[in-house]
């Protein structure tokens, strides 16, 4: 830490200011502790010596009765070396002020360099988007004007306008597939056994509950149609529909959830769980799927039974009025086609018919292997939506 001294100098030489600077016992002193304040003061004592040598050697060798231009000029040197900080102390000799100018230097310094710093980082900004520019100009890769039908641009990057459809509500959501053999009864037991700690964790917040149904309804068309889409390759073979199927399943029940996630607001323990039951069942469908796909898409049949129960409830809530039925987020509005002063019902309506198609897909990939056959030799059913 450098400290620099005051003290009042009766003689205005050259030798005199360097000792008001460095060897002068000091009456008061002020201690600068930043770095980039001292360096500023330093370069500005060293200028004004410099300043002085070149220019100032007649009131170096000139009496002490030089002229009042030369004292003035000897005066702003030992003045201006002295402007420390943002106080005026002042000591009067023969007529002359000697004034420790503490002003607005280390202020104006500041400034100075913040407002470089912001013109450093403004050029960086502009030449990385310089940058980015040519760099999406070389690979010729731009996205083109979307617009709704109704001219409008588009909002959406997660998904697009020839991605959407309307949701068919004719679907029967009373099919139930009744357990005939080992394998279904197994299945069934497993999912009313699942459903156990959920009614008691959310009890009758469906909102929390959708959200937890959509992080786990979104895994197993993630996982088959990989491991499809796995076995295409290894074997050599087409799928007949399936890898498709399965994936726009995965990337439907996806959607649900940024739905819900826009209506509801879930706590840090409820993301803790989302967390730890995701990372588990990801990991044992993945393994029941290599060890039984027909007993794997059962269950995910009777997991989509149970989410058309869960959203049947939601939707009575809402009829009843414990659940405000508030406006339909944008995104499902654009993505179900919906029209615009569409409400949470009509959301809940259309999410509940999905998961009916679903229900009814795994339940037909479950009974074609049953049959013994491969999901290749039949297709995919199309518009399961």
């Amino acid at each position: 830490m450098i400290c620099f001294p005051y003290s009042p100098v009766l003689d205005y030489s050259l030798s005199s200011i360097l000792q008001v600077y460095i060897t002068a016992i000091p009456a008061r002193f002020h201690c600068i502790s930043t770095f980039k304040t001292r360096k500023k003061m330093n370069r500005f004592v060293v200028r004004s010596v410099m300043r002085g040598l070149i220019n100032g050697r007649s009131y170096c060798s000139g009496s002490s009765s030089g002229s009042s231009s030369g004292h003035a000029y000897r005066s702003a040197i030992v003045g201006r070396s002295l402007q420390l900080s943002g106080q005026h102390n002042g000591v009067t000799f023969g007529g002359f002020e000697w004034r420790r100018m503490m002003s607005s230097a280390p202020a104006s310094v500041e400034k100075a360099t913040s407002e470089r710093e912001e013109k450093t980082e403004k050029s960086a900004e502009e030449e990385t988007k310089g940058k980015e520019v040519v760099t999406s100009s070389y690979w010729g890769i731009s996205r083109p004007k979307i617009t709704r039908e109704d001219g409008t641009a588009w909002p959406w990057n997660c998904f697009m306008p020839w991605e959407t459809y309307r949701t068919d509500l004719s679907i029967d959501l009373k099919k139930h597939h009744e357990p005939k053999n080992f394998t279904d009864k197994f299945a069934y037991r497993t999912v009313k056994i699942l459903r156990i700690p959920t009614d008691i964790f959310f009890q009758r917040r469906y909102g929390c509950r959708a959200m937890m149904l959509e992080t786990v309804a979104a895994v197993p068309g993630m996982v088959g149609g990989m491991l499809l889409h796995l076995k295409s390759l290894r074997k050599f073979q087409q799928s007949g529909g399936w890898i498709k199927a399965l994936l726009e399943e995965a990337e439907n029940e996806r959607m649900h959830l940024m739905t819900m996630i826009e209506l509801v607001q879930p706590k840090w323990y409820e993301r803790l769980l989302v967390l730890t039951v995701q990372g588990v069942f990801f990991n044992a469908f993945f393994v029941l799927y290599l060890l039984s796909p027909k007993l794997a898409h059962r269950i995910v049949g009777y997991l989509e039974e149970e989410a058309i129960h869960s959203y049947t409830e939601y939707l009575k809530d809402i009829e009843s009025g414990k659940i405000e039925n508030v406006p339909a987020p944008s995104i499902a509005i654009d993505y179900w086609r919906l029209p615009k002063d569409a409400t949470l019902k009509d959301v809940i309506i259309v999410i509940r018919a999905d998961e009916a198609h679903h229900r009814d897909v795994n339940h037909f990939a479950s009974d074609i292997h049953f049959q013994g056959k491969e999901l290749r030799e039949a297709p995919a059913p199309l518009g399961y939506h």
